[in-house]
């Protein structure tokens, strides 16, 4: 079945600019609409909904729209109800990880923990969230496979969790997101999980040499 997008579509583009504008790729020149575009590009491709499109175009807002745009986050929130509807705003509170409102200088809550209490989220969350943050962290995955190839171990400095947690978050999100969401999309992302593994493991050149 084909999703027909609507001009809701085009209304949270213009919203994802006003709110990420400024905002770029981590360590990167990249503007970070390419990231928003790109999950909204790959929730389509595995059949989402207009709702599940917008909320995977926006689904950052509530964490870094505060910080980029200056709207405080209850505000943002507000106009994702008004605008798109609770079920939009529900798929990206769903995917939303943290409570700070970084309008205000909010620092996000302890990165360990703030992983582990989403992964643990993940167990409970609907169809919808899962379809949104599988793109997501696809997305992600892809790019840091990507990077690592150009930078190695450099690239972890980018990221709170370095490299042995950021490795951990992503093992575990493909392993939770592959048994709830059994779908191309879930195995795509745990095929890419398993490449950034064995490339950027804790000894890839020891690993290619046992595979040999």
């Amino acid at each position: 079945m084909s999703t027909l997008l609507t001009p809701r579509f085009a209304e949270a583009m213009r919203y994802a600019y006003r709110w990420h504008a400024a905002q770029t790729r981590k360590g990167t020149g990249i503007p970070y609409l390419s990231h928003l575009l790109a999950v909204a590009s790959i929730a389509l491709e595995y059949g989402a909904d207009e709702d599940e499109a917008i909320a995977a175009l926006l689904h950052d807002s509530l964490e870094d729209g505060p910080r980029y745009s200056g709207e405080p986050r209850a505000q943002i929130e507000q106009q994702l109800r008004e605008r798109f509807g609770e079920r939009v705003l529900q798929i990206i509170l769903g995917c939303t990880d943290t409570e700070s409102d970084s309008s205000r200088g909010q620092p996000k809550e302890n990165w360990k923990e703030r992983k582990t209490a989403y992964l643990k989220h993940l167990e409970t969350a609907d169809a919808s969230v899962l379809l949104v943050a599988a793109a997501d962290k696809l997305h992600n995955a892809r790019c840091l496979l990507r990077d690592f190839r150009q930078l190695g171990d450099q690239l972890w400095e980018r990221f709170s969790g370095g490299k042995e947690g950021s490795l951990w978050y992503y093992r575990s999100l493909a392993e939770i997101l592959g048994r709830r969401l059994p779908s191309g999309l879930a195995a795509e992302l745990q095929e890419v999980v398993a490449e950034l593994q064995r490339t950027a493991g804790p000894n890839p050149a020891l690993d290619r040499e046992e595979e040999g």
